[in-house]
This record gives structure tokens, C-alpha cells and sequence, in this order.
């Protein structure tokens, strides 16, 4: 069964690789990360945080499971523009209860493929843009906290602590692998099958 994995999970800093087959197996991955995202209340999840190293990512930002017509994949995506710059507040699935400012660009185009397939190029902007640029992030192994100045990142650094107590108390525990074996399962993880994750999960998870 797949689950969110929190920072400092490798996952999140691996460098996803691109797709190179949509079937049957990736539809029902994005089914079961739909719900995921939904349990969690967030807008947008990528395959990183549940420990798939391939780039895709979804986004609903009502995060309303009956607004299933603002349900969106983007498969391969890459950002082609990006226009002025805003500072808005951001949290992350991986990151729970942290959020700060980031700096980003207003208004961004991307280009990915949906899951039928079909190339898509989508103009975003405020949230929706925000939300693209977060994601695509994930898949590069980058997070919202790289972007913080020293004043920001000096207030999330107990929380930053935090995180990294309890995910290494959940390896001594035999809950998690260790990192250097979570990014060998990275390595040769197969293509997205519903509910095998790519890296050791936690038993009770």
C-alpha cells in the first residue's frame, strides 16, 4: 500500500526518472494517490512523496474528492516560461504542519502529458501555478524549505529536527530501511505498479 513518506526520506531527494509507458498499473497508482492527497486535505502530490521515482505528479486545488472534474496528471512535465515573481505561503504533505513564504514566479506554462496520453500545454498562475511549480519541484528532488532565506530556514530548523528524530527513531525501529537501501530500491524500481511502493514502508503504515 503506498503512504506519504515525510522529509527526510530520501525519496524526496531523488531525482525522479521520466515515464515511459502509460497503462493500466500507473492509472490505478494515480487512483490510489488521488485518495492519499485527498485523506490528507492537501491540493497536489508527487510520485517522490510516496516513494515512486517517476515524474508525475496530480493536483485537484479544491482538494474537493467530488470535484473530480479539477482532477489533473501531468506526466514528464517541464516548465517552458515563467513570468515576474510573487511571495506566497506554502506547506507540504512531507512536511506537516511547516509552512513559510516562497518566492516564485507568478505565471508559469507547462508542457506534460496527461493520462490518455495526449500532450498538454497549461498556462497557471496563483495557485494553480503555485501548486505546478511545488510539484515539478518534488520530482527533482527540491522542497519548498531550499527556497527559505537564513531568517526563514533559522525558523524552521526545530521543526526541520523534528522530522529527522523521527525518521531515524522509525529506522532503528526496523519501520524504514536504511537510506543508502531506500535509494538502492529507488534505483531499481520497476515501473509504478498499484500498492508496491518503491522503497521499504513502514510496517504499520
Amino acid at each position: 500500500m503506498l503512504h506519504i513518506v515525510k522529509f527526510p526520506h530520501p525519496a524526496l531527494r531523488y531525482a525522479s526518472r521520466p515515464v515511459e509507458r502509460i497503462d493500466d498499473d500507473l492509472r490505478a497508482v494515480v487512483r490510489e494517490m488521488f485518495t492519499l492527497m485527498y485523506e490528507a486535505r492537501g491540493v497536489g502530490l508527487a510520485a517522490n512523496q510516496v516513494a515512486l521515482p517517476f515524474r508525475f505528479f496530480i493536483l485537484n486545488v479544491t482538494a474537493d474528492p467530488e470535484q473530480k472534474d479539477q482532477e489533473l496528471v501531468f506526466i514528464n512535465p517541464e516548465i517552458v516560461k515563467r513570468h515576474s515573481w510573487d511571495d506566497d505561503e506554502e506547506g507540504c504533505l512531507s512536511l506537516p504542519g511547516l509552512y513559510s513564504k516562497v518566492r516564485r514566479p507568478k505565471k508559469i506554462r507547462v508542457r506534460a502529458f496527461n493520462l490518455a496520453g495526449e500532450q498538454i500545454e497549461v498556462e497557471g498562475d496563483e495557485l494553480f501555478g503555485r501548486a505546478i511549480q511545488h510539484e515539478t519541484d518534488h520530482l527533482d528532488g527540491k522542497l519548498f524549505i531550499d527556497y527559505l532565506g537564513p531568517l526563514a530556514r533559522h525558523g524552521v530548523k526545530g521543526k526541520l529536527r523534528e522530522f529527522e528524530s523521527e525518521f531515524r527513531q522509525a529506522q532503528k525501529e526496523g519501520r524504514y530501511a536504511s537510506d543508502e537501501e531506500i535509494v538502492k530500491g529507488l534505483d531499481a524500481a520497476p515501473a509504478p505498479s498499484p500498492g508496491e511502493p518503491a522503497a521499504p514502508a513502514p510496517t504499520d503504515a
